[in-house]
């Protein structure tokens, strides 16, 4: 069986949470003018996070992977 990641959205201006299947599918309901960091920088974030907990924050948001 293949190894599934969910991608959770936080919204902390709103303090709700949406889960993704995919960032890919995060964009296509949010852009990154939204959520102020593009896909690719996401991506690559998480790629160099390692085996660390992947967690990105800043002012709007908190995406955990």
């Amino acid at each position: 069986m293949a190894n599934r990641s969910i991608i959770q959205l936080h919204l902390l201006t709103t303090n709700e949470y949406e889960f993704f299947g995919s960032p890919a599918a995060l964009y296509d309901i949010h852009s990154s003018e939204e959520l102020l960091i593009s896909q690719k920088s996401l991506n690559n974030y998480f790629s160099k996070c390692g085996d660390a907990p992947k967690v990105y924050r800043n002012s709007v948001c908190e995406i955990r992977k």
